[in-house]
Order: structure tokens, then C-alpha cells, then sequence
């Protein structure tokens, strides 16, 4: 197997443990009839992982010989800001959203990697990439329609569908500054700036409402901070390693593995105009990229 395509196959796994105890932790679900978990406020949870993830990347720079601090600190800032702005609505989402539709709208990602590189550098953008771009956007108004719909009480709130947009377009900016990085820096330190812009922030945050872990929660929170690294160190590689052409397919497995998981661990039974809506946001986005790099 292509080594680029193993890289994202492993990462979207990694990510999918990660929302599957981060929807755990911080929702109640059918899950947590097994044991009694506390739930987690979601920057207490982006500040564990940031502590876990830097530990992990600074003993592993230091056994490598490299210095904590990269090359090419401006675009490492960006990355890091984008990041944290990034995980920190992704984190929301999954509380709030279907695990499907959170997991999904995130990979809105790469068409506002594509719409930043036209205000940022004056790319063309091909008319057939437009019509990509509008399937993918249309595909977000359909899964919205739910929530204009009904009369009742929706697991669909627009709300929090604009706040995935918004995550998805900071993950946009992260992306772009792994591939001005990828020929300047090691691939760990495009993810230490990550918790290195997270952790001072979050602590401060978490001062207000912090709660402490306690049995099996430790664990929990600990296989959260480490698949999070073993995804972000693997995605990293991956666009660094690959064309987005050849990857990006493999890359939006994670939406299927979301919707999997979602339908069996929390019960989210979506209606099949969301499944209408998801197919066509992972179609404008796959093809997209697909065709950019053409």
C-alpha cells in the first residue's frame, strides 16, 4: 500500500477513537450506562490532550536532537492558532451534533484550503471546481433542513452547523500551513505549536469549571491524548508525504467510520436526507480536491 494512503487510513482511525471518548465524556449517551462517568467541560478536554500531546512530541524531538522551536515560526503560529480555534469547535460539534454530520462538516476543510489559496496567493479556481464547491455547500443546506423543517426538538441545530463551518475553516488554514511547512519542518513540530497555543489559553479557561478525573476517566483521558498525537502526527506525514489528489479519498473514510459508529455506540438515527446531505458534501469536497491537483 501507498505509504501517504496508510498514513491518513491510520490517522482517520486514531481520530475516530478520539470523538468516540471525547462524545463519551462529554454527552450523556448510552455508553455511559456501563460505568459512571462525569461529564467533561470541552475545553478541559482540549487542554488534556494539549498536555498529552506536548509531552509526547517533546521527549520525541529531544530524542531526535531537534530544537522545540522550528524554522519558520510565523507559519508554525498560524498552524497552531488555526489548530486550536479548529479542535476547539470540533470538540463542540460532537457534543452537539450526530457524530455523522460533526465528522463530516469537518471535512469542509480542504474546498476552504482551496478558497484561501485565491485570496491568499491569487489562485484560479477551475469553473469545474466551483460546481464541486456547490455540491459540497448544497450538501450542508441539506443536512440544515431538518432543523428548518420540523416543529419539534432537532438533533440538527443550525447553530452548531455554522460553528462546524467555522471549525472547518480554521482546519482550512491549518492544512495549508502543513504544506507551506512540509519542506522546513519536522513533522512534529508542526504538532507541538498545537498544544504550545492551546495549553496557556485552556488553563486559563479551565480555572472557572475545571473537574477533576477520577477512576476509569484517567485512562479515558489519557487514550484520548495519545490516539489525538498517533492521528495528528500521521495525518502530518501524510500530506506531507503524498499529493491531496491521491490521499483525499482515503482521508473522508473517517466520515463512514463516524456514521458506523454513530448508528451503533450512540444510537443516531439519521434520516435518509442527511445521508443525501453527508454523500454530497464528501462527493464536492473528494472530487474537488481530486481535480485541483490535476
Amino acid at each position: 500500500m501507498n505509504r501517504g494512503i496508510a498514513y491518513i487510513i491510520i490517522s482517520g482511525i486514531a481520530f475516530l477513537i478520539v470523538n468516540l471518548i471525547v462524545k463519551t465524556l462529554s454527552v450523556d449517551t448510552p455508553v455511559n450506562t456501563t460505568f459512571e462517568l462525569q461529564k467533561y467541560p470541552i475545553h478541559e478536554l482540549v487542554l488534556i490532550r494539549s498536555l498529552v500531546s506536548f509531552a509526547l512530541s517533546f521527549f520525541a524531538l529531544k530524542y531526535k536532537g531537534l530544537p522545540i522551536i522550528g524554522n519558520n515560526r510565523k507559519w508554525l503560529f498560524i498552524r497552531g492558532v488555526s489548530g486550536t480555534i479548529a479542535l476547539t469547535l470540533f470538540f463542540y460539534t460532537i457534543q452537539n451534533l450526530p457524530l455523522a454530520i460533526a465528522s463530516t462538516i469537518q471535512y469542509l476543510g480542504p474546498i476552504f484550503t482551496i478558497l484561501l489559496a485565491l485570496f491568499l496567493s491569487g489562485e484560479i479556481i477551475k469553473k469545474h471546481q466551483w460546481i464541486f464547491i456547490l455540491i459540497a455547500l448544497i450538501g450542508v443546506v441539506v443536512i440544515s433542513l431538518p432543523d428548518f423543517l420540523s416543529d419539534k426538538i432537532s438533533s440538527i441545530n443550525l447553530n452548531w452547523i455554522i460553528a462546524g463551518i467555522l471549525s472547518a475553516l480554521f482546519s482550512g488554514l491549518a492544512y495549508s500551513s502543513i504544506v507551506i511547512l512540509k519542506n522546513t519542518e519536522d513533522p512534529l513540530h508542526v504538532v507541538i505549536y498545537f498544544p504550545i497555543i492551546a495549553i496557556p489559553i485552556m488553563l486559563v479557561w479551565c480555572l472557572f469549571d475545571f473537574v477533576m478525573p477520577k477512576g476509569i476517566e484517567w485512562l479515558l483521558l489519557i487514550i484520548m491524548g495519545v490516539f489525538t498525537q498517533i492521528a495528528q502526527l500521521f495525518l502530518t506525514k501524510g500530506l506531507m508525504s503524498e499529493e491531496t489528489s491521491i490521499i483525499a479519498p482515503f482521508q473522508y473514510l473517517g466520515a463512514i467510520y463516524a456514521a458506523i459508529a454513530g448508528y451503533f455506540i450512540f444510537n443516531e438515527s439519521l434520516s435518509i436526507i442527511i445521508y443525501i446531505g453527508i454523500a454530497m458534501i464528501l462527493l464536492g469536497v473528494t472530487f474537488n480536491t481530486m481535480s485541483a491537483k490535476k
